[in-house]
């Protein structure tokens, strides 16, 4: 078990964790959420021992073993099963086929095998480095962005063996869906402090948002307190008369806190502006084929056609042609066979990682941004600047001093800044926080010119109303229409085995009487939730309508200098604000379960 007990850490004086307590025991899977720069990495880096807390202790269970994935990469045999091997316990290392099996899972192939792992992509080192974590079994397993360079089927193979992992767990994604898949507990980070719930990310979420309407309530109440002790203090305490009255409320105004004001939640806000359409087709390719290298066919006879609102999803292994097909719809490459017809109509956005790479180092975000479209003024510019969180004078910074992820906000800030009816977007949120991530997918619901997507995402697959799949394999493609759940039910992942179904012993009608038993025990469980989640919503009602009748009473004492009056109304106010909290906490829990058992149940 781990016991972290009142951890803080500063840098240069400024407080990154104040005061964190909580456990991980044995057999919990935890996800560690929060915004880009909340000190969740820095998390990790204090329980294996990499940081040193100012205060604070971080105990484990006796002979405790820790494996993490971090950013350090050493390799030190001549080939990548040899190297993978070092993962096991040296008394296991000729049990070869675990480290292919785990190898093969996270993309590897057979001849890949015995590859030197200093040839390998940076990208597949990661990999390695991975499957030598999950090899070494340790009692708590530390994963940093672990599906970063994962396509989606290693992606897939890693949720399942995460979903059957015994140990402790304490996970780092911007992946929602994946990180859901697989954990049992989030650890949520928020104002420097670190919050453990039961349950997905969700819960954490809702929790956040309802703590910063009340941080907000408590916030802007005592600002007005704040503002009329101060109001007597200045009016009145140079007066020999009032000078003691203004010294007590001068003691009372320093006892208030300062409360932070509250932070949106989903900082990037935005909408992409869409350029009018007036056809149907807007891309139609024919037989299309395409190859970097004449024996090696990447794209081979390919045709489809993306219509006015489509949303299209291109999806695949690493390596199989996905980023290729999108810059031969941009215009990027042309086919060697076929032809890609796009109308004159269609106006592109398209985010790539090649243009990613042609930002110009010199140059700001408010010239980045002025570029792709001459016709904006500065206050245009600037506004869009905004929307991608460089406000002010952040929007002066230059490309070369940005990260991976503020140099992905900028592209988009780029697409944002020109309008357009066909956007072609590869991997745009590779290094997006969760909350971004949420920001994005909730910009391409609302557009309405079509979208082309590359993406590993199943969160994104599966929350865009997906008209069309285009799957890529070995030197092929397979148009599918429908959605990512429709893919999976019908067709499936060539590369991963088929469940084997047990046929039933039950005839159909005993099949239908055991269905309708069990359909009868689950409402029997639900009614009562049900009936308690109603009582729970009531009570909190009441106690908010209280709660704002007695803020109206403690604004009018305060505006009467009524100091007793005032202190116990905030005594009250405080402690039914803990009520209320106490309840909605109640009711988040059951609603969860209850869902869980209505989905479950079928019902």
């Amino acid at each position: 078990m781990i016991q972290v007990d009142n951890l803080s850490l500063s840098y240069s004086g400024d407080p990154v964790l104040e005061d964190v307590s909580f456990t991980v025991s044995e057999d919990e899977r935890c996800g560690l959420i929060g915004r880009n720069g909340s000190g969740k990495t820095t998390l990790m880096r204090l329980l294996v021992g990499q940081e040193k807390p100012d205060k604070g202790t971080i105990s484990f269970s006796k002979g405790y073993k820790l494996g993490y994935l971090d950013q350090h990469i050493r390799f030190t045999c001549n080939t990548v099963l040899e190297e993978g091997c070092l993962g096991l316990r040296p008394e296991e290392r000729d049990e070869t086929y675990r480290a292919e099996k785990i190898l093969s899972g996270l993309g590897f192939k057979e001849e890949e095998m015995d590859i030197s792992p200093h040839q390998m992509s940076g990208g597949y080192q990661l990999r390695l480095h991975l499957a030598k974590v999950l090899l070494s079994e340790p009692d708590c397993l530390l994963l940093d962005e672990p599906t970063n360079y994962l396509d989606i089927l290693s992606i897939r193979f890693l949720a399942r063996f995460l979903q059957q992992w015994k140990g402790a767990l304490i996970l780092i994604s911007h992946d929602r869906e994946f990180m859901d898949s697989v954990t049992t507990h989030t650890l949520g980070v928020h104002r420097k402090k670190v919050r453990k719930y039961k349950g997905g990310t969700t819960v954490f979420f809702e929790q956040v948002v309802l703590g910063e309407e009340i941080h907000e309530r408590t916030r802007i109440n005592l600002e007005k307190k704040k503002a009329h002790l101060q109001s007597f203090v200045d009016r009145f305490g140079a007066k020999a008369s009032k000078a003691a009255q203004a010294q007590s409320k001068q003691k009372m105004l320093s006892r208030i806190p300062a409360l932070e004001q509250l932070k949106a939640l989903y900082d990037l806000d935005f909408s992409f502006h869409e350029r009018p359409f007036h056809g149907k087709k807007m891309v139609e390719t024919k037989e299309i084929s395409f190859a970097y290298q004449s024996d090696k066919p990447i794209i081979h006879d390919l045709s489809f056609a993306i219509e006015k609102g489509d949303r299209v999803a291109i999806i695949g292994k690493n390596g199989y042609g996905k980023s290729t097909l999108l810059r031969l719809i941009s215009g990027e490459l042309s086919p060697e066979k076929g032809e890609v017809r796009i109308s004159d109509q269609a106006t592109i956005g398209y985010f790539g990682q090649t243009n990613i790479q042609r930002l110009k180092p010199d140059s700001t975000i408010e010239e980045e941004i002025a570029d792709a479209n001459p016709t904006l003024n500065l206050t245009q510019v600037k506004a869009i600047c905004g929307q991608m969180m460089f406000p002010g004078d952040t929007a002066k910074k230059k490309i070369a001093v940005l990260s991976g992820g503020e140099k992905s906000r900028v592209l988009l800030g780029k697409i944002l800044a020109r309008p357009c009816n066909l956007l072609l977007l590869d991997e745009p949120t590779h290094h997006l926080d969760v909350e971004s991530i949420e920001a994005l997918i909730d910009a391409l619901e609302d557009f309405e010119g079509a979208v082309v997507i590359v993406t590993h995402s199943e969160l994104i697959l599966k929350r865009l109303q997906l008209h069309q799949l285009i799957v890529c394999h070995v030197g092929r493609q397979s148009p599918f229409n429908g959605h990512y759940e429709d893919f999976l039910e019908k067709v499936g992942w060539e590369e991963e085995s088929a469940p084997s179904k047990k046929k039933s012993s039950l005839s159909e009608k005993e099949e239908r009487k055991k269905r309708h038993e069990e359909l009868m025990a689950s409402r029997a469980r639900i009614r009562p939730m049900e009936n308690e989640l109603r009582k729970l919503e009531k009570a909190i009602s009441d106690l908010e309508a209280l709660q704002m009748r007695e803020n109206a009473l403690l604004i009018q004492a305060s505006q009467n200098n009524e100091a007793d009056k005032i202190q116990d109304l905030l005594k009250s106010t405080g402690q039914r604000e803990k009520e209320i909290q106490q309840h909605y906490e109640k009711f988040m829990k059951l609603g969860e379960e209850l869902e869980a058992l209505k989905k479950e149940s079928g019902i």
